[in-house]
C-alpha cells in the first residue's frame, strides 16, 4: 500500500537557536521509502544523526529567523499485520534488552500510578487481549478535544480530565500497559484518515514477541501508518524540539494514498 505525504513547518526564532527535527518516515523493512525530499531554509548548520533504538534519523539545526521545512515522500507499506488479541504476554524476565526500558515510568506515562487501577479494571485479561481492553476502555471514556491539554499534560491528568489528542491517548494506553508489566513506547506516525490531519500518535506494545502498534484514538489503521520514530513518551520523539523561544506562524500535514 502506498502513502503519499507532505508536511510543510514555517517558524520564526529571535535568536539563534538549535532546533531537533524528526519529521521524515524511517526506513524500515515493513515501510519502502520509493521518494522523499526535504528542502529546510538557510540555516547555521545541518546534520543528521541517529534517532532511539535506530529508528529513523533526527536532523540538529541551527536557525535564526524565519524557519521553512518542507517535506514529501511516498513510502510503500508492507506491514504483518496480526491480530493482537490473541498475542500473549512475554514474561518480564523473557524480554529482549531492547524492551526493558519500555516497561519502566517515564516523564509523561508515570505507569506506576496506575498499577491498582489496571489491576482491578483489567487484571483478568492477559497480553494482547488485555491492551485491546484497555484501548476499547479508552475509547469510551475519553473525549477526543483540541486545545484542551498541553505539551505539559501527563497520563495521569488526562486520565483524571478524560479529555484530550492523539498525545493523551497514547500516554494513557503506554502507562496502563507498562502498569501491567507489558512494555509499551510511543510512535510518532503519519497516518491516512487521522482528523484533523497532523503528526499522529500511536502506541507500539511488545506482545507475543513482536511489536504492534495500536491507535488509542481508533482513527487509524496500523496497515495505513507511517513511522518516524520511537521513544519513551512523546519528549523523545517530538517532531520539533527547539531549545530556546520558537514561534509557530503555521504548519501543515497531508496524507493519503498515493
Amino acid at each position: 500500500m502506498k502513502i503519499s505525504i507532505a508536511a510543510r513547518l514555517d517558524y520564526s526564532f529571535a535568536v539563534p537557536t538549535d532546533v531537533l527535527l524528526q519529521i521524515e518516515a524511517a526506513a524500515l523493512p515493513e515501510q519502502r521509502v520509493e521518494h522523499a525530499h526535504i528542502d529546510v531554509s538557510s540555516c547555521q548548520h545541518f546534520a543528521r544523526v541517529p534517532a532511539l533504538d535506530m529508528i529513523g534519523e533526527r536532523i540538529w539545526l541551527r536557525v535564526n529567523g524565519q524557519m521553512l521545512v518542507d517535506y514529501a515522500a511516498t513510502i510503500d507499506v508492507d506491514r504483518l499485520v496480526t491480530d493482537c488479541w490473541d498475542l500473549p504476554k512475554v514474561q518480564p524476565h523473557q524480554l529482549p534488552g531492547e524492551a526493558i526500558q519500555y516497561l519502566m515510568a517515564s516523564r509523561y506515562c508515570p505507569s506506576d500510578q496506575f498499577v491498582q487501577f489496571v489491576m482491578d479494571e483489567f487484571g483478568g485479561l492477559d497480553g494482547g487481549a488485555q491492551i485491546m481492553a484497555m484501548r476499547d476502555w479508552i475509547l469510551a471514556n475519553f473525549t477526543y478535544t483540541l486545545g484542551y491539554s498541553s505539551v505539559e499534560t501527563t497520563a495521569l491528568e488526562t486520565f483524571v480530565h478524560r479529555r484530550g489528542v492523539c498525545r493523551d491517548y497514547t500516554h494513557t494506553l503506554i502507562a496502563f500497559a507498562r502498569a501491567a508489566g507489558i512494555p509499551a513506547r510511543y510512535a510518532s506516525v503519519y497516518a491516512v484518515g487521522v482528523k484533523p490531519q497532523d503528526f499522529h500518535a500511536v502506541a507500539e506494545v511488545f506482545v507475543g514477541g513482536q511489536w504492534q502498534l495500536i491507535d488509542a484514538t481508533g482513527m487509524a489503521e496500523e496497515q495505513t501508518m507511517v513511522k518516524i520514530g520511537i521513544g519513551r513518551d512523546a519528549a523523545d520523539v517530538a517532531f520539533l524540539t527547539a531549545f530556546g523561544p520558537a514561534f509557530l506562524n503555521s504548519q501543515s500535514v497531508t496524507v493519503e494514498f498515493a
